[in-house]
């Protein structure tokens, strides 16, 4: 029975069938005309779009304001507690570089970042960017970076002010606090100066927003007299721009999903030809951190699955000079490394959970920085000076507020630099964190992380919030939320399911979770949630699942396979017509796409896999519980008109009486409102909805 009363009629799209056949298989869109023809153009002038179908998404909007009416005091209240969680005049601990400490804060109702300095060892707060002055009047607002350059007389900054995440960068003088002429438009955000500080590299963005060539920009001159200093022409490949910490090279990143190479540039020949570390090879990722006389590699070469670090003089990477260093171990898998005059320094994980291990690179010996609660999450950061044995990483976990230290490599202190304040006051002894393991159909252990208030009754009763993603190799780490705390004090078990698809166990688990694997994330999210209801933290119909992106693609799948399990879902800008997405290389992301879900193009063994769980394609005649889906009318990643078609299709064959919401947000893209309190209203909607679905409204 729905909770949902006196709602108005839902909104009908108009079916306009097309046609698709594909390797002989054929499919019927009725709503493809909700894919803006000016698609690339709006993105950039959101006022284009087509009458017809702006009137249908503010429609949708309305529904779902309507549907959510009775919610709005909760709405309020939930987000006047998350914001209470936040220190709004909050400052970063500032990091060291030369002269100069660079820091970031947020002021007290302010929604964007200031950028400071201090003097080296502390001073007064020198004020370099205003975030809040320069999104001021804007609907949407996006700083991407920030860097100062090493005369420290220039700041390098980037902004989106249409959800599009094409970034103008500009160039700040600090010492008039104004920014000078250039304006370099269309970039992926970020840029490396040059070592005199007169210059920086960047990459810019193509039509299919794609970090396509990098270019070379002389200070005090026009974009379109920069120099070209390399094109990728493989659509399937993104590229990214990196410096060094002595500001000895500039390294160009080419990759996919699981193929990776490097060129590096020195700087004292900035017009130099990129030299390319190794050639590209089918499934084999690197990167290259530098260290003086050496580069220190991080690769997955010769079987080395959960990767191993390799040496090459710096003068000579090439492939035949490369030695291995520290070698592979299976089950233990090494995340990132950073290279300092006297250590050598990586994240692994190993039974789900993350340590950092320091290496002296004299002797050769080494140590592990570990905690011992069941679950936790830790960050590391480094440092911004090459010549130093400290570094700085953070700790967390589900109760733990993020703790910020810094680690002296040599005598193993650490220095706790920063407990994160939550204002209106946290508890860690009122809350358990857990992790426990689901059994999955073929018996892998499928860890879940869980958070409750001790009081909570674990009789079958409680709702759950299970949360997922599963792809891309990304972890979802079990770090310490503010917001959670919103639902486990109403009584919610707040759980995420690490599912097959990111690397949680190591690359084999990403490796069983993508391309023809791909079904064992959806099925390993609902064994995630049948075991929460065996062992009585839940019970079906008080799950409300959720997920975003390509986490929303996992709540399409599993509405589809489960729909009688979940009493809602939730799913945030959701790729859920992942089929038509990835048949079509006019689309951003696309090309790149084809080594994680499979080219349905080329293949039609691999259009067939897609086809078998790609959720627009596979609702049927079947009970969906109610589903909030939230879309951004300027998100490149996933375009506002998957959810849509979704949602218009769902409302088609449902045999419940169970409401689907979707809310556009028209002045953003894929990360939604771009303010941080801004943000919080979108959870405080999210949230809202999932208690109003289990009955707590």
């Amino acid at each position: 029975m729905s909770l949902f009363k006196n709602l108005p009629s839902a909104p009908r799209a108009a079916k306009k069938p097309v046609t698709y056949t594909n390797h002989g298989f054929t499919r019927t869109d009725d709503y493809a005309w909700l894919r803006a023809e000016d698609w690339q153009e709006m993105f950039h002038d959101p006022s284009i779009l087509e009458p017809e179908i702006r009137a249908h998404l503010e429609a949708e909007n309305a529904y779902a304001k309507a549907a959510l009416a009775d919610t709005e005091a909760l709405q309020k209240e939930l987000f006047a507690e998350m914001k209470g969680r936040i220190k709004e005049d909050d400052s970063s601990v500032p990091w060291r570089d030369g002269p100069f400490a660079y820091g970031s804060l947020h002021v007290t109702g302010g929604e964007y970042p200031h950028f400071f300095r201090t003097p080296r060892d502390g001073g007064e707060k020198e004020i370099l960017l205003n975030g809040d002055s320069e999104g001021e009047g804007k609907p949407f607002f996006s700083l991407g970076d920030f860097d100062h350059s090493p005369d420290h007389r220039f700041g390098l900054w980037s902004y989106d002010d249409k959800g599009s995440e094409f970034y103008t960068i500009r160039i700040r003088d600090f010492s008039t606090g104004e920014d000078l002429a250039d304006r370099v438009e269309n970039t992926a955000g970020s840029g490396v100066f040059a070592p005199d500080g007169k210059s920086f590299f960047y990459a810019l963005q193509d039509e299919n927003h794609r970090p396509s060539k990098v270019f070379h920009h002389v200070i005090g001159t026009p974009q379109a007299d920069d120099r070209l200093v390399y094109e990728e022409e493989d659509a399937a490949f993104f590229m990214s721009v990196e410096g060094s910490m002595l500001d000895d090279y500039i390294f160009i990143q080419v990759a996919d999903h699981e193929t990776s190479e490097v060129m590096v540039i020195p700087t004292a020949d900035l017009a130099a030809r990129p030299k390319l570390v190794a050639a590209r090879e089918a499934k084999h990722e690197y990167s290259v951190e530098p260290g003086g006389a050496e580069f220190f590699i991080l690769t997955n070469t010769d079987g080395a699955k959960d990767f191993k670090i390799m040496t090459a003089p710096a003068s000579a990477p090439e492939r035949a000079n490369w030695k291995e260093l520290v070698p592979h171990e299976p089950g233990r898998l090494i995340l990132d490394h950073h290279a300092y005059a006297r250590h050598l320094v990586w994240l692994e994980r190993r039974d789900g959970l993350p340590r950092i291990i320091v290496r002296d690179r004299t002797t050769g010996e080494e140590h592990p920085i570990a905690f011992a609660e069941e679950a936790y999450s830790l960050g590391l950061y480094g440092s911004a000076e090459y010549d130093t044995n400290v570094i700085r990483f953070s700790y967390s976990s589900m109760t733990t507020p993020s703790q910020l230290y810094d680690y002296d490599m040599v005598s193993r202190e650490r220095v706790l630099l920063k407990t994160q304040e939550v204002p209106s006051g946290h508890d860690p002894e009122d809350y358990v964190t857990r992790r426990v393991f689901a059994p999955a159909k073929d018996g892998a252990l499928v860890p879940v992380t869980l958070l409750y208030r001790k009081e909570t009754a674990l009789d079958g009763s409680a709702p759950c919030l299970l949360y997922g993603y599963g792809a891309y190799g990304m972890t979802i780490p079990a770090s310490f939320s503010t917001n959670a705390l919103s639902l486990a004090d109403r009584g919610f078990v707040y759980a995420i399911a690490h599912i097959r698809g990111g690397k949680d166990k190591g690359y084999e688990w990403y490796e069983q979770g993508k391309m023809a694997n791909k079904m064992n994330s959806f099925t390993d999210f609902i064994a995630a949630a049948d075991h929460l209801v065996a062992e009585k933290f839940t019970s079906y119909g008080r799950i409300v699942a959720e997920g975003g992106s390509a986490g929303g693609l996992l709540m399409g799948a599993v509405v589809n396979l489960a729909p009688e399990k979940f009493g809602g879902v939730i799913a945030a800008v959701p790729f859920v017509d992942a089929l038509t997405t990835i048949l079509d290389d006019t689309l951003p992301l696309t090309p790149p796409e084809w080594t994680e879900w499979g080219n349905p193009i080329t293949s039609p063994e691999q259009y067939q896999w897609m086809a078998a769980y790609s959720p627009y394609d596979n609702i049927g005649a079947k009970p969906y519980p109610p589903i909030l889906a939230l879309a951004g009318l300027t998100d490149p990643r996933v375009t506002y008109w998957e959810p849509a078609k979704w949602v218009a299709k769902l409302r088609d064959h449902t045999t419940s009486d169970q409401p689907f919401l979707l809310k556009t947000n028209m002045d953003a893209g894929h990360g939604g409102a771009s303010g941080r309190f801004q943000r919080l209203e979108e959870t405080a909607l999210e949230y809202a909805f999932a208690l109003k679905v289990v009955g707590k409204v």
